[in-house]
């Protein structure tokens, strides 16, 4: 656990530190600015040492890996806007994932969060930094606004908000880019698959027909398909769920979805084994 600040002098020969002039915040030494922030800072202190398992990373531990803190402000791969953690604030959360190099296992990683004041979208002043092996803990800083998402930002193109596809997964990607490539070229475009997300949940509620297949990796995929009836654009529209079965559990994690006018599509969906709607269950794949 750190506290780092962020600022600048006002000008060269002005001892000064600036944070957010709009807002008043300009302090004539560091002892001023921490004055100013401190109870914020305590309260931050104070919760995440609240938080923290036993098995985390100790105070001593944490200053091994200060060096995170830059990259994780320069390429986050998360920024979360959290009025939840300080009454009245509204703080800026950057979240980064770190691959530990030399562990020999991809599983491994650590995670480092900075806990910041923004001026102008910019980290101005950070009130608390510090790495995590527990993701536990860092979903509870994931409360707010989100911000930017770098998954988001390189999700493929008609990915939607809940899918695997979304988050990067590889059997999602591959399945999603060989759909893309027996479809019709006049079907419904990937830039707007959005605006049929809210066929989703009722398509796999309310599916027409469900299918089973195991694939050549020994992947259970289950497949709902749905004909919308009240589309205003479409006199003939399909929604169609791609889910990923836990032969364990019998729960379905989304892969991805899409929406589509093409009954040749469709028809690739429909194979293996047909099942009836109340014998499976779905979640979330986070």
């Amino acid at each position: 656990m750190s506290r780092t600040k962020l600022a600048k002098k006002s000008q060269a020969n002005d001892p000064e530190i600036v944070i957010d002039k709009e807002k008043g915040l300009v302090f004539k030494d560091e002892d001023a600015l921490y004055d100013h922030f401190e109870p914020q800072i305590q309260s931050l202190e104070s919760i995440y040492l609240k938080w923290r398992s036993e098995s985390d990373f100790s105070d001593e531990e944490s200053e091994d890996y200060e060096d995170l803190l830059v990259p994780t402000l320069e390429t986050p791969d998360e920024i979360w806007i959290n009025d939840q953690l300080v009454e009245g604030e509204k703080m800026a959360v950057y979240i980064k994932v770190f691959e530990i190099e030399d562990s020999g296992d991809p599983r491994e990683f650590i995670l480092y969060l900075a806990i910041t004041y923004l001026t102008h979208q910019i980290p101005s002043f950070i009130y608390l930094h510090f790495p995590t092996k527990d993701q536990d803990l860092v979903e509870r800083y994931r409360e707010g606004e989100l911000m930017y998402s770098r998954a988001h930002e390189e999700a493929p193109e008609g990915a939607i908000d809940g899918d695997a596809l979304v988050e990067g997964d590889e059997l999602a990607t591959g399945l999603y880019h060989a759909m893309l490539l027996v479809r019709d070229k006049d079907d419904i475009p990937p830039s707007d698959f959005a605006k049929f997300a809210e066929y989703r949940e009722s398509s796999v509620e309310e599916a027409d027909e469900i299918w089973r297949n195991a694939d050549l990796m020994g992947n259970i995929l289950v497949n709902f398909i749905c004909e919308v009836d009240d589309d205003v654009e479409y006199d003939e529209l399909y929604y169609i769920v791609v889910t990923l079965e836990d032969p364990h559990s019998d729960t379905h994690s989304l892969l991805f979805s899409f929406p589509t006018k093409d009954k040749s599509l469709v028809d690739r969906y429909r194979h293996g084994e047909n099942l009836q709607a109340e014998e499976v269950s779905t979640e979330s794949p986070h």
